[in-house]
């Protein structure tokens, strides 16, 4: 709501400016990956391993994505990958955040649109 009120004081072309500012900084939509980047230290459960003294493997990077209510995917991300990953979860993040900054900059367009249309 307070957003809202923000975007009511800007004028008309200011906005229009700002969404089309936002929308050439988006990064590369084909660089973008949903989900979480996780490091993890693991055990693997034979009994003369140094983890089973309490040294445990890793780090290991996983990459785990939420699919629905109650239902997530893991996949292992091999060290190489991981700066790669971690920069496309940053730019999905970045997208997302830009584009409902563009949507919440459209709607005050429009409900405008339909205030100057309304009146005789």
């Amino acid at each position: 709501m307070r957003e809202r009120r923000r975007l009511a004081k800007i004028s008309t072309l200011a906005l229009q400016q700002r969404r089309r500012g936002l929308a050439k900084l988006l990064p590369p939509t084909e660089e973008t990956l949903r989900g979480s980047l996780v490091k993890r230290y693991v055990t693997c459960g034979h009994p003369g391993c140094k983890c089973a003294r309490g040294e445990r493997h890793g780090p290991v990077w996983y990459l785990t994505v939420t699919l629905g209510p109650g239902r997530t995917t893991s996949a292992v991300v091999p060290p190489e990958q991981a700066e790669r990953v971690r920069r496309w979860i940053a730019n999905y993040r970045r997208v997302k955040n830009d584009l409902e900054k563009i949507s919440a900059i459209n709607r005050e367009l429009l409900q405008r649109e339909r205030k100057r249309k309304a009146r005789p």
